[in-house]
């Protein structure tokens, strides 16, 4: 079976400066994976790639076996890959009401006209079924500007999922979620997402969110993936927690994936 996102030699530099470089990564369909790495490791690069937000300097990406390098962002969508952003790309001065019925009518008209209003009680209903599966629909009438950060965060990967991508990426989901909120967001996020089957990156700072929701772990350091492979084996691997998490973890490996090597041979530079 094709991967149904597959990497190749991946790149990126900016100047002399490379952010990115070997990156070489298959996902297949239903996968949930965690992306982690400190600040400035590659994991943005990376999804700015595969979402067509930067153009790699060299190498591959195939969704489905096609390449989409160079497509634009809402070419990308089309191709199946959506993404919600570490700031949510809402419209702040609308409701959120009104937010969900501008991302409906763009996913299914691609443009609003006259001829194709943005309001009809067909488009409302569905709208406020959108809401409710995202357990925000009390929130619907509220202005965007004045929601809370889980909430926006629910919002925009609402929004995002309309497309029906086959692969979503998320983007630091519980950033600035208050601690008592984080689980709950990612259980409605995660439920919505297995309910599609489609798989899903999401890039995590928080090691508990990344061992309660991922199946597998990339680490990212240095612009490269140090550790690839499930979560325990690629937690609890000394380098990984010397140089990505910054702490030991007490994790349980299970017997199956001790012998499994999930750190890519690479030197470290400047490490």
């Amino acid at each position: 079976m094709s991967a149904l996102l597959e990497t190749r030699n991946l790149e990126r530099s900016f100047g002399a400066v490379t952010a990115a470089v070997d990156i070489n990564v298959s996902i297949n369909a239903g996968e949930v994976v965690g992306v982690i790495g400190s600040n400035g490791a590659g994991k943005t690069t990376f999804i700015n790639m595969v979402t067509g937000y930067l153009k790699p300097s060299a190498g591959e990406i195939l969704v489905d076996g096609r390449s989409i390098v160079g497509l634009q962002p809402r070419a990308v969508v089309r191709a199946g890959v959506g993404r919600s952003f570490q700031v949510a790309q809402l419209f702040p001065e609308l409701s959120v009401l009104d937010n969900v019925l501008v991302a409906l009518g763009l996913s299914v008209d691609r443009k609003l006209t006259l001829l194709r209003p943005l309001h009809s009680q067909k488009r409302r209903r569905k709208a406020l079924e959108i809401l409710a599966e995202y357990e925000i629909a009390g929130h619907a009438d509220e202005v965007v500007a004045t929601l809370p950060q889980g909430v926006r965060k629910l919002l925009d990967i609402a929004m995002a999922m309309l497309s029906s991508p086959r692969l979503m990426l998320l983007d630091e989901p519980t950033s600035g979620v208050a601690i008592e909120d984080k689980f709950a967001l990612m259980e409605t996020v995660m439920n919505r997402v297995r309910k599609s089957n489609a798989a899903t990156l999401f890039v995590e700072h928080d090691m508990d969110v990344v061992q309660r929701y991922a199946d597998r772990v990339l680490a990212f350091y240095d612009g490269r993936i140090l550790a690839d492979g499930t979560t325990a084996k690629v937690l609890s691997d000394p380098k990984v927690q010397e140089l990505v998490v910054g702490h030991h973890l007490d994790i349980e490996v299970d017997s199956a994936d001790a012998y499994e090597s999930t750190v890519v041979p690479m030197e470290v530079r400047n490490a």
